[in-house]
């Protein structure tokens, strides 16, 4: 299967509809197989999501911690059930006129890539800098390779922590420093930590 192919075709669908192709996954046996796709409402939708509630709009949809100020926008995906329903309407034609997916047997999935999303881009890194994340590294930095801590700014191509934000496991505090460095090439995992 060709997930470029793939991941370039819900990339239109989903621009037609306002959102950005968070993540794809394609996960499950032969007979059983789903086909996840992570959207999240473009900067445009996530910007007047914005302007509305300062301007006082009055949303019981969002959670609490967001209408307080306490949570940023950037960290909702701002993705609805609607949009999700009428992306997998779009995409799931697309899928089977095109025949991108090998065989009749799979499930569609279009859902929020949640608080918990996973940070895979360098633009990620940017966007969410300030957040609490946890990251996974291929080459372990101090002798470790599980690092969380909230996310600075990044400078090009790494990453840094301040690892003060969160307890640490035993394994980071035994490194006595509350700032790493990590390269971006060197990550082989990372995901925001909600805080809700």
């Amino acid at each position: 299967m060709k997930l470029d192919a793939i991941r370039s075709a819900a990339e239109r669908v989903a621009a037609s509809h306002g959102l950005d192709v968070v993540d794809i996954e394609f996960a499950g046996p032969a007979k059983d197989r789903t086909l996840c796709v992570f959207l999240e409402k473009n900067a445009e939708g996530r910007a007047k999501l914005k302007a509305a509630i300062e301007a006082g709009a009055e949303r019981e949809d969002l959670p609490e911690r967001l209408r307080e100020g306490k949570l940023s926008i950037e960290q909702l995906s701002g993705v609805t059930h609607e949009d999700c329903a009428a992306f997998s309407r779009d995409f799931g034609v697309l899928l089977d006129v095109e025949g991108m997916v090998p065989g009749d047997e799979y499930t569609l999935e279009a859902s929020s890539p949640g608080l918990d999303r996973k940070l895979t881009r360098p633009e990620d890194f940017q966007r969410f800098a300030g957040c609490l994340v946890k990251v996974q590294t291929f080459e372990p930095i101090r002798n470790n390779r599980h690092w969380q801590g909230r996310l600075a700014a990044g400078a090009g191509a790494e990453i840094s922590l301040d690892l003060s934000a969160l307890h640490q496991n035993s394994k980071s505090r035994k490194t006595g420093v509350s700032t790493v460095e990590i390269a971006l090439g060197n990550i082989e995992k990372a995901q925001l930590i909600p805080e809700i």
